[in-house]
């Protein structure tokens, strides 16, 4: 398994096609995908899992598995959307129910953000999260991100708070 980022009670792992039933749980669920366009086939999973597996051995840098460290279950995904350009990624987080409200979206993020600050080329990290997930929201001002503003979202039919973060960075783009 290849541990990426670590907290007090979680590991950032990336995906593995073991994962799939685990993976169901969180994006394959309608109540946890319910803001952010629904919840992806259950037949769509594997690829998606794929992506992020080579999105990782690519850029070294993806959206990874989290896993309780207690249990050894996977219990959610967070981590980096990176589009055309490394220089700007999206962190994204989602969570089975079962492990809503103890905490581990804000030990993920925690996480997520070292692993930025330490890569070499990322410059700006957006978020985004539907106005009703007041938590979510808390998560990204508690993480340093700023709020830009609202922006319209097509693929959730939704307006939604936008945030960005920049890591302190010494590398200047030419």
């Amino acid at each position: 398994m290849n541990i990426v980022g670590e907290t007090e009670r979680l590991c950032l792992v990336v995906f593995e096609e073991r994962f799939l039933d685990s993976a169901k749980l969180f994006w394959g669920d309608n109540d946890v995908m319910k803001s952010c366009g629904g919840a992806s086939s259950h037949e769509a999973l594997p690829r998606t899992i794929e992506f992020y597996r080579e999105c990782h051995e690519e850029k070294n840098l993806s959206v990874y598995a989290v896993m309780e460290k207690s249990s050894g279950e996977i219990i959610g995904a967070a981590g980096f959307n990176v589009e055309d350009k490394i220089e700007e990624v999206e962190l994204i987080y989602h969570f089975n129910k079962k492990s809503w409200g103890k905490g581990y979206a804000t030990e993920a993020v925690a996480a997520c953000m070292d692993i930025v600050r330490n890569h070499p080329n990322v410059l700006i990290v957006s978020a985004s999260a539907s106005i009703e997930n007041a938590g979510s929201l808390k998560i990204l001002e508690r993480a340093g991100f700023t709020y830009l503003g609202l922006k319209w979202f097509d693929d959730t039919q939704q307006e939604e708070p936008v945030y960005e973060y920049r890591p302190n960075k010494e590398t200047i783009l030419h």
